[in-house]
């Protein structure tokens, strides 16, 4: 009694366990393409597969591994097992996955599509088929992001705009933002994939037929070298990521150009307001200096000139060419100073001389490498 006392809370922790376990919702393809849909608890289907639990655990990262003869590929969203008889995808219930799912994928591996591994066996395809819908996603994205960063900076970078449109800038950092967020995805993608083409047993392992099927071993050793067309699969995959890569850089450097142009622009009109508030000011000072004139004559201050009546006319002349010349002096006087200074002049029969020299010093040290004589008697020379 005491042992069944002791047994009987394991057993029911176990069948608690595997009553909540999670349910993944499967996409099965088969060499020929057919499909089928079904849904298996996590425990059963490692089970059936070989595998363990943690094989299973799919976050959102990315990683092409394998065990237990089966192919583990982890494309953030996208999950997938391979084997060398059939495909599974599991957690498939999303719309975009969903419609290349069953427009694209069965026709790839059935062979009707672009693939260029229906050659080879089975797990070629459908290493190449996923790697192929990952990076048009990855393309997707930078063809989306690509026209509406390209509007938004010819909309900004404008000499004409005495402001910036904050609406336009609010466009320009969230798709800098996105495309941050790409970047960051392709290197990922990059680097999966190299950490596998480094290490030589990890792509002879993705070569599954490899070691199952007899006839494809022979085929192997004799002529076709399947890690050499693994190999030569996943670089071009991580060349299509690195033309992408640079294309995301050349777009980000086009961004930083714009903001220093836009920076530039801002400046400049800048520049102008703050000189054009320094003529103000100058010919405020002008005017104001001469305008003592008219306030000593305001003084009413008894004199002979105010009898006068062309003293007015005078006066009011004198104190308008007076204020023009001054602040046309304080303009070249400006002018003078905020203007960047020449550069100095060369005289052309200098710039006659100097190559002439050249060839002249060319043709006396051919002349003594001629006649044999040596470097001190040149510069004597």
């Amino acid at each position: 009694a005491g042992k069944f006392y002791q047994h009987a809370p394991t057993e029911t922790s176990q069948a608690t366990l595997a009553s909540v376990s999670p349910v993944f919702a499967v996409m099965k393809f088969d060499k020929e393409g057919n499909t089928t849909y079904f849904e298996k608890k996590k425990t059963e289907l490692y089970q059936e597969l070989g595998l363990q639990a943690r094989d299973l655990r799919f976050q959102h990262v990315m990683s092409i591994v394998t065990r237990n003869n089966r192919i583990i590929m982890r494309m953030e969203f996208l999950k997938a097992v391979i084997t060398p008889e059939f495909l599974l995808i599991l957690d498939y219930r999303n719309l975009s996955l969903e419609h290349w799912l069953l427009n694209e994928l069965a026709s790839q591996l059935a062979g009707e599509g672009q693939l260029v591994t229906y050659s080879l066996p089975f797990e070629f395809r459908a290493i190449e088929a996923i790697l192929q819908y990952w990076i048009s996603k990855l393309q997707e994205r930078l063809n989306t992001l690509q026209p509406q960063i390209l509007e938004t900076l010819e909309a900004l970078v404008d000499p004409k705009l005495l402001s910036v449109d904050r609406s336009q800038l609010r466009i320009l950092l969230q798709n800098g933002k996105s495309l941050s967020e790409l970047e960051t995805d392709v290197k990922v993608f990059k680097e999966t994939i190299l950490e596998i083409l480094d290490e030589e047993e990890v792509i002879e392992e993705l070569c599954l037929s490899k070691w199952t099927d007899p006839q494809v071993f022979e085929e192997s050793t004799s002529g076709i070298d399947h890690a050499e067309e693994m190999e030569l699969l996943l670089e071009n995959y991580y060349r299509q990521a690195e033309d992408l890569l640079n294309e995301a850089r050349e777009l980000r450097v086009l961004i930083d150009d714009s903001e220093s142009i836009i920076f530039i622009n801002l400046d400049s009109h800048r520049n102008v307001m703050m000189r054009l508030n320094l003529q103000l000011t100058m010919g405020t000072f002008s005017v104001s200096l001469f305008g003592l004139i008219g306030v000593a004559f305001g003084m009413n201050l008894e004199s002979s000139l105010e009898e006068d009546p062309r003293i007015f006319w005078l006066v009011t002349g004198i104190m308008f060419l007076g204020s023009g010349l001054i602040w046309r002096r304080l303009l070249s006087f400006l002018g003078r100073h905020l203007e960047p200074p020449l550069p100095p002049h060369v005289p052309a029969v200098l710039k006659k001389s100097q190559p002439t020299a050249g060839r002249v010093e060319i043709k006396t040290s051919l002349k003594g490498e001629t006649f044999g004589l040596s470097r001190s008697t040149l510069t004597n020379q």
